[in-house]
């Protein structure tokens, strides 16, 4: 038998053989299509988060604010006693059952840099002192609750009985402090730049006590918290000078 003529038997094994070779190669083209799809699929959500736009936490602050229950009034209070004053509320709150009523107190706060001789410190403070913020349902029983509080002198407003609640714009003024402190502090944002505190003032008048000009009076023309300095105008000859000194080389007149 010569070498191209084959059994029926070597036909048929030749044959399985191929069709095992074709169902192989299938399986495989088959399982790389689901493979390619879910790369595909991949790559379109990728692309779709890069195209989407950034979220402004301030603006998603604002809409947060807008869907609130409530509405925000101010209270007036003893200086000093702001945060006694959102404890007791809180209690009192719970004690009257208003708690449905009441829903947020809140003490606008903000970061200052205090500049002191060469020193700096970054302190935390009531940012309006003697005022709290208030979510609520106004109705006679919360009015009272909240009017009769320990250090409550009243509601904000020329009518103290029927108080005006706050605009959107007013609220997020007076609470955009509070909300970039809590950002901060989750990790969400950097911390707003704080403010500084020197006790000088632009236009101040103040005596130089050391250096060349000690003994002349000048007037303070720009402060740089920053370096602790500033720039005061002496009088030279007829002629103002500015000149830089450090915080601790003038003295309020």
């Amino acid at each position: 038998m010569s070498d191209q003529e084959l059994s029926p038997e070597t036909e048929e094994v030749v044959e399985t053989s191929s069709q095992h070779t074709e169902e192989i190669d299938a399986e495989s083209t088959g399982a790389e299509e689901p493979a390619e799809a879910v790369e595909v699929a991949a790559a379109q959500v990728a692309e779709e988060t890069e195209d989407a736009p950034a979220v402004d936490p301030m603006e998603e602050f604002k809409s947060k604010l807008r869907r609130q229950e409530g509405e925000w009034f101010v209270i007036h209070t003893y200086a000093g006693y702001e945060n006694r004053v959102k404890t007791n509320l809180e209690t009192r709150a719970q004690t009257f059952n208003a708690e449905e009523d009441i829903f947020e107190i809140q003490v606008p706060m903000e970061e200052v840099m205090e500049v002191k001789n060469t020193s700096k410190k970054l302190v935390r403070r009531v940012r309006i002192p003697g005022y709290v913020l208030v979510r609520m349902n106004l109705t006679d029983e919360t009015w009272g609750v909240v009017r009769h509080t320990p250090g409550v002198t009243g509601f904000v407003g020329q009518d103290a009985y029927n108080p005006v609640p706050l605009r959107l714009d007013e609220v997020v003024d007076m609470l955009a402090p509070v909300f970039e402190t809590e950002q901060a502090d989750a990790g969400e944002a950097p911390a707003a730049a704080p403010q500084y505190e020197t006790g000088w003032e632009v236009g101040e008048a103040v005596t130089v006590k050391e250096g060349p000009f000690e003994g002349m009076p000048a007037t303070i023309s720009e402060i740089k918290p920053e370096s602790s300095s500033m720039v005061v105008l002496i009088s030279v000859f007829e002629r103002e000078t500015p000149v830089t000194l450090n915080f601790n080389q003038v003295t309020k007149m």
